[in-house]
């Protein structure tokens, strides 16, 4: 074959990790270099096979290159939709899908940046049969992510998972006792609130004796941080309901009572409730069996990922070791066995 950068024929190599066939690195070291950078960093694995960083990318590389060209993509019924920072700026995100099927849940696809034509690249990579076979998709409720999932996804559930709603939730509940420590302080009353943020976002199982001798007394006062969380962990008993219908019944009396309160920020979570209570409802289809609770886990991980990279200066380099981390790829049946 002739070199791509200077013209001169050279015999192409199977074994040789590159495609003009100049590589003094050969395939059956780059994949042994590539498995161990997944139990170690890769400065470590260079440092410890007396390689460079850059040798160990290149085997990263060709591992995942093989593992995403062979993978399987059967039985891939539920998946989960999320994004991760990875900077600051509305542009610095990746969108994420997972596979959260019971037994094989790994990192399927990223995308750059959380838009609606990102999501859409990940249908298309998905094929439109396997779309179709998709049963539950589990995301937050951001619009672009909902619009696509219902276009592209419309025989699936799409549920809105317990985690994205309780957060929402308590971030109403946290803006409530910020406003009104705020209100306080200007009046010159006594700092009640102060140092109370922990005490009222944590379930009281988890909560230490100190804040818990703290949420007490606070209970005992007519404030509106009180009466805002004592709502929120009413909303708590939705999630214990078996039925969808009378987890629907319960969900529109909360509604109510809520939207009669005076707590605007918990009255504009309501609203949103109310505007998506099919997609919440979907939760009982699934029987609780998928939510966001999976997806923050793997999210987890692939921020730990970023952490011990100390960070990477290409995104390439950063999908590339999210995929090798997460994606739980296939290897190449080698002649030789490393380990």
């Amino acid at each position: 074959m002739s070199c791509p950068s200077c013209g001169v024929k050279a015999e192409r190599l199977d074994w040789v990790a590159s495609d003009d066939g100049k590589s003094r690195l050969t395939t059956a070291m780059a994949f042994f270099l590539g498995m161990w950078a997944r139990v170690l960093p890769w400065s470590q694995v260079a440092q410890r096979f007396g390689s460079t960083w850059h040798t160990v990318r290149v085997g990263v590389g060709r591992l995942v290159a093989y593992g995403r060209a062979n993978q399987d993509l059967s039985g891939v019924t539920a998946i989960g939709v999320d994004e991760i920072a990875v900077g600051k700026g509305q542009r610095n995100y990746l969108t994420v899908v997972y596979q959260l099927n019971d037994g094989c849940r790994r990192l399927l696809w990223i995308g750059r940046e959380r838009t609606e034509e990102t999501l859409g690249a990940f249908f298309d990579w998905l094929g439109k049969e396997r779309t179709q076979a998709l049963e539950f998709v589990c995301s937050d409720m951001w619009k672009p992510y909902l619009k696509v999932i219902k276009e592209r996804a419309s025989r699936a559930k799409n549920i809105l998972d317990r985690f994205h709603i309780m957060m929402n939730l308590n971030e109403a509940k946290d803006e409530i006792r910020r406003d009104e420590a705020r209100r306080l302080e200007r009046a010159g009353k006594k700092p009640v609130l102060k140092k109370s943020r922990w005490c009222l976002l944590k379930r009281q199982a988890n909560l230490t004796a100190k804040q818990f001798t703290k949420l007490g007394e606070l209970l005992s006062m007519n404030l509106r941080t009180v009466r805002a969380y004592l709502a929120v962990e009413e909303f708590q008993h939705f999630w214990e309901y078996t039925s969808a219908y009378w987890a629907g019944c319960f969900l529109d009396d909360w509604c109510r009572k809520v939207m009669r309160s005076r707590l605007e920020p918990l009255k504009k979570k309501a609203k949103t409730l109310r505007k998506h209570r099919p997609l919440i409802l979907n939760w009982f289809a699934a029987k609780g069996e998928y939510n966001g609770g999976m997806v923050e886990g793997l999210n987890n991980k692939a921020k730990t990922r970023v952490k011990m990279g100390y960070g990477y200066r290409t995104r390439e380099i950063l999908e590339l070791a999210l995929y090798h981390d997460l994606g739980r790829l296939p290897v190449p049946d080698l002649a030789h066995r490393f380990f």
